[in-house]
């Protein structure tokens, strides 16, 4: 790496600590546009600080987060009304997970943590028959499409930058994010395995560095 490149990359990295916005909320409107109107049941894992859970609520009669986070999982209990239909656990994923079965299971962000498979059959077995699961994941670039779209979301990231700070930095929030690992497995590898367990599977890569999963119990 030149240092020219180091300097554009450390500029890069100032802007964006000014100018934060949230990549997997980005996906949360269009999450929502894969559920039913209505449902019962609706399980969130890696729930986080309760933003996902909480829209959730507008669609399901009740909803229940998980997040292995004790300390995200009480801030999601202090932002969530109590006339909303959520409630919040500590369990870790996937042995931790309730039994449901649930109507709709969504897991943003977070299967890269876990054991890939097992994770996809916990998410399997706790689907009520029709029954919808939604993953926004992270793979790991390893073909030319992903570096493709890898460097079209860096400038669009920019973009978004701006436009949702309305080009102005961005008061630093006090962090509830959960520890981070990057992701161990490529996009091809994720799609041979999801299929497996969930036959039918509709996956996709995505801009901003993430893929989507949706699948349909029948």
């Amino acid at each position: 790496m030149t240092p020219l490149s180091r300097r554009v990359l450390r500029a890069l990295d100032r802007f964006h600590a000014d100018r934060p916005w949230d990549h997997n909320a980005h996906f949360h409107r269009w999450l929502l546009r894969q559920l039913p109107r209505r449902a019962g049941a609706a399980l969130d894992v890696g729930c986080g600080s309760g933003d996902l859970a909480r829209l959730l609520a507008g669609r399901a009669e009740r909803v229940h987060g998980v997040d292995a986070d004790p300390a995200i999982t009480a801030r999601a209990r202090e932002q969530t009304p109590t006339a909303v239909p959520v409630t919040y656990a500590v369990a870790d994923a996937p042995a931790g997970l309730p039994d449901g079965p649930y109507d709709v299971i969504t897991c943003v962000a977070v299967v890269h943590h876990l054991p890939f498979t097992r994770a996809l059959e916990a998410f399997r077995d706790r689907l009520a028959p029709g029954g919808t699961l939604v993953i926004v994941g992270v793979s790991r670039e390893g073909t030319p499409a992903d570096h493709l779209l890898s460097a079209a979301s860096i400038p669009l990231n920019i973009v978004m930058a701006l436009l949702k700070n309305r080009c102005r930095p961005a008061p630093r929030p006090v962090s509830m994010t959960a520890r981070t690992r990057p992701p161990d497995m490529t996009f091809p590898e994720i799609v041979r395995e999801a299929r497996t367990v969930l036959p039918g599977a509709r996956l996709r890569r995505r801009l901003f560095w993430r893929y989507t999963l949706v699948w349909h119990r029948r």
